[in-house]
């Protein structure tokens, strides 16, 4: 007997969730349908009633990745300009274990991308809506004064989105080095270039 919709979309979750923690621990070249059903104490075969190939097992996990981080992007802050720009690049470094494992997730897919052309752009769109929660934040800033009105918005957005991602990265391979105090600090040390004509 097929499974009820609810539990089979509840099914799916729990493969998302196995996919997510293989990724996490052993990145995306370990990422193998028996892998994921190893994690999930299931065979193959259950897997495969969901997810025919490794392809789409790997592009609903990212779908579920990206709604979730969505729903922490989106979520409603009670401050504007520098502070909820701060708030929003501190949402996306290793500053947490979970953070960490969501981190080793996304630095997976990314290599999944470079040979996929739709997932690639599914990634370029997600980092486009990133940078594109930032920008206002940069303009409230800029109209609130803590930025000097003759910055360019589009340099400040890129800049922030590269400098989180690279302590993504650092932080990922060199964790002694870039604990979550030293990111916060490299964060605010940026920031507070920002306000410097």
């Amino acid at each position: 007997m097929p499974p009820a919709p609810g539990d089979h979309d509840a099914r799916r979750r729990d493969v998302s969730e196995a996919v997510w923690r293989v990724l996490a621990d052993r990145g995306f070249g370990q990422l193998t349908l028996r892998a994921v059903a190893a994690e999930m104490g299931a065979s193959t075969g259950m897997l495969t009633h969901y997810f025919p190939a490794k392809r789409d097992l790997v592009r609903y996990a990212h779908a579920v990745a990206e709604e979730r981080t969505l729903a922490a992007l989106y979520r409603e802050l009670d401050v504007t300009g520098l502070a909820a720009l701060r708030a929003y690049l501190l949402d996306v470094l290793s500053l947490t274990p979970e953070a960490t494992a969501m981190n080793r997730v996304w630095v997976s897919f990314w290599d999944a991308a470079i040979g996929d052309p739709e997932l690639a752009a599914t990634e370029t769109a997600r980092y486009e809506r990133w940078r594109g929660k930032l920008r206002p934040h940069v303009v409230a800033a800029i109209e609130q004064g803590e930025i000097p009105a003759d910055r360019d918005v589009e340099d400040i957005v890129a800049s922030a989105a590269a400098l989180t991602h690279g302590l993504v990265v650092q932080a990922l391979f060199d964790p002694d080095r870039f604990p979550p105090d030293r990111q916060t600090r490299l964060i605010d040390d940026y920031l507070r270039t920002l306000t410097c004509p």
